[in-house]
């Protein structure tokens, strides 16, 4: 078996029973706000992108690339798609022609001669945009598992696929938190690191897990190469941004996990295994170029920012015209009210009005009375402001998931008072019916939590309170509370109260305790 990289989750795998492309993308994504690290522009992507199969993992635009798929990949090709709760990606396939579509059930396994292929897809709110997945391969020569952006719940079930040779995972974050967050600079130095830290703990969860002998970290970090931007590149020139690199995770992941060889995973990498052998090979770049990058990496994004600014010109070139603060209001009216209606638990979990200040328009989202309307100065503890035109590019195009295009741009300015609220960015996620309808749905499955299981000492419900992963699995105890390690959202057990966010109450009780009130 042979992949090579492509670029931030872009791979082409060759098998002995055919190719697979897998979340090819090179154009800027998240209105030019994104651009793969390193650049990928000199690919032969004519060649990767005359495949057997197409997988796109989910529709995230780091991983979905329409431009690309349009230029170089023909319409016949084979697509494997994830088992989502809506059809969104699908929708988004067809609209580019095409029509070869195979159906993938969850966790089932799909035979092509010697090839063996599972998608195992999360649809939680949070995962990814209402969805992402991750694909099993195995053609008798070799195993692998591309887990990309996914964070599975079962990962024993997944693994029951095959001891994978080569593991590829997501290692660097995808988030705006903090670096848009109205903060002052120490607290957003603060806050950074300890979202840089909760990442590499989490990935380091799956590597322990997953134990593959060989770890490629990728899908990530992007360049930043809009100039208001640039400073967050990498862990950024003030300390207030998120993104580890590469070559840092695997010096630290190496330290940390000795039994682990990590390998720098980037355009033009060729990773071969041959039996239990694996070798990997840089065709891209030489060694000398690579090591430059990564020693000088501010030097290559000034490199890359002094070429990319007519990319970033002809994207702004290409928004929406700015629709009037009257007709933007009523459009959004028309548009958010309906759904509102509809999502009782997102309206409760928010509990509030939420300001949007957009251009000259001054409104909230009240989402107890399922109103959009103008600011009335209330006060409010949540507040965005986001340019007028890229709310009128969402306007025009009708975007369902503004995370995949306003938040993931981080082209906007956010403040709260108190901790994160994900009923707010959930509703942003579900801007249709079916969207609304499957996360209301989903929660309301979520509210039976009455296994109980014990976890040092204490007796906890099995079942995290955020997204329902096996605390038996994820849960780490320490001095009193509890650490879920999927997203490191902790609970304080002694009182049950959540320690990350408003909510999400854990049930726990202390073994000995309980034992003597039994009695």
């Amino acid at each position: 078996m042979r992949i090579t990289g492509l670029g931030h989750a872009g791979m082409f795998i060759e098998t002995s029973g055919g190719t697979i492309l897998c979340d090819p993308w090179v154009k800027s994504a998240f209105y030019g706000s994104w651009f793969p690290f390193p650049d990928n522009r000199s690919l032969d992507w004519q060649h990767y992108g005359n495949a057997d199969y197409l997988y796109i993992s989910h529709r995230h635009r780091d991983h979905f690339d329409p431009w690309l798929l349009e230029k170089y990949v023909p319409k016949d090709i084979k697509v494997l798609l994830p088992e989502y709760p809506t059809d969104d990606l699908e929708k988004d396939i067809r609209k580019l022609g095409y029509e070869n579509i195979i159906y993938t059930e969850a966790g089932q396994i799909i035979e092509d001669g010697s090839l063996r292929l599972m998608i195992t897809p999360l649809r939680a709110p949070s995962d990814g945009p209402i969805g992402d997945s991750s694909l099993s391969i195995d053609d008798g020569t070799a195993s692998i598992l591309n887990q990309n952006d996914s964070h599975p719940l079962d990962l024993e079930a997944l693994l029951a696929f095959s001891k994978p040779d080569a593991y590829f995972t997501q290692f660097s974050g995808a988030i705006w938190w903090p670096m848009v967050y109205d903060l002052p600079g120490e607290a957003k130095q603060n806050f950074a690191h300890l979202k840089r830290e909760a990442q590499h703990t989490r990935a380091m969860h799956y590597i322990n897990k997953v134990d593959a002998p060989n770890v490629f970290p990728m899908a990530g970090p992007p360049m930043f190469l809009r100039d208001e931007l640039f400073r967050y590149n990498g862990d950024g020139q003030e300390n207030d941004s998120i993104f580890t690199d590469q070559v840092d995770f695997i010096a630290r992941m190496e330290a940390e996990a000795p039994k682990y060889k990590g390998h720098v995973f980037i355009p033009g990498t060729v990773v071969t295994i041959e039996g239990k052998e694996l070798s990997v090979e840089q065709t891209l770049f030489t060694d000398e170029e690579i090591a430059e990058m990564f020693e000088h990496k501010w030097d290559y994004f000034e490199t890359q920012r002094s070429t990319r600014q007519d990319e970033i010109s002809a994207e702004e070139a290409s928004r929406a015209a700015v629709l009037p603060p009257d007709k933007m209001l009523a459009r959004l009216k028309r548009w958010f009210e309906p759904l509102l209606r509809r999502a009782k638990t997102i309206r409760d979990g928010v509990g509030g009005p939420v300001r949007f200040l957009i251009g000259d328009l001054d409104m909230v989202v009240d989402f107890p009375n399922a109103e959009v309307r103008e600011y009335a100065g209330e006060s409010t503890n949540y507040w965005f402001t986001i340019p007028a035109d890229i709310v009128s590019t969402n306007i025009k195009e009708r975007e369902i998931d503004w995370s995949n295009s306003i938040f993931l741009s981080m082209q906007f300015e956010a403040g709260r008072v108190g901790k994160f609220n994900e009923f707010i960015y959930t509703f942003f996620k579900c801007l249709s019916r079916d969207r609304i309808e499957y996360v209301e749905n989903w929660y309301a499955e979520q509210g039976d939590q009455t296994e109980e299981v014990e976890i040092d000492g204490w007796r906890v419900q099995r079942r995290c309170p955020h997204l329902r992963a096996d605390l038996t699995m994820t849960g780490d105890v320490e001095d009193g509370v509890i650490t879920c390690s999927l997203h490191s959202w902790k609970w304080d057990l002694a009182t049950g109260r959540c320690l990350t966010t408003a909510g999400h109450p854990i049930r726990a009780s202390k073994i000995a305790e309980s034992a003597s009130t039994e009695e």
